[in-house]
């Protein structure tokens, strides 16, 4: 992963009852995001800067600035950063948990140990296929 990738916990689990967790996402220009999976929890991306490419089951878009992307549980998605800008975005879970997932990740792109609450459990996501631009 890339220096110019950031996550920000702005909501984590233990501020919100477990209901959501809220996570600022800064991605760099040819971003390839995740694979293609699935999970038992909703994501809400609200684009804040640059654009991102969104897949949801078969269905590809273009998420701009003051737009949002919506993955309900279950359902098959994946997002990417194709364009040469970089791009952030306001990524919601509900019910909370993930962003347990982005603590880690921080702490390995930092460096700098993750904080306490990343110990605990992070919902299972099965992956599906492969990211946007490895298709052929």
């Amino acid at each position: 992963m890339s220096v110019d990738t950031s996550f920000e916990v702005l909501l984590r689990s233990e501020g919100s009852g477990d209901v959501l967790s809220q996570i600022r996402v800064t991605v760099p220009g040819g971003w390839a995001g995740p694979p293609l999976h699935h999970h038992d929890f909703d994501e809400t991306f609200y684009v804040l800067e640059g654009e991102l490419t969104f897949q949801l089951d078969d269905q590809v878009t273009t998420v701009r600035p003051g737009q949002c992307a919506f993955a309900a549980r279950g359902r098959h998605h994946t997002l990417a950063n194709p364009g040469g800008a970089p791009a952030r975005y306001l990524l919601t879970c509900t019910p909370a948990g993930f962003e347990r997932y982005f603590d880690r990740l921080q702490a390995e792109l930092t460096g700098v140990p993750a904080p306490p609450e990343a110990t605990g459990p992070i919902p299972e996501t099965t992956v599906v296929g492969p990211q946007i631009g490895a298709r052929g």
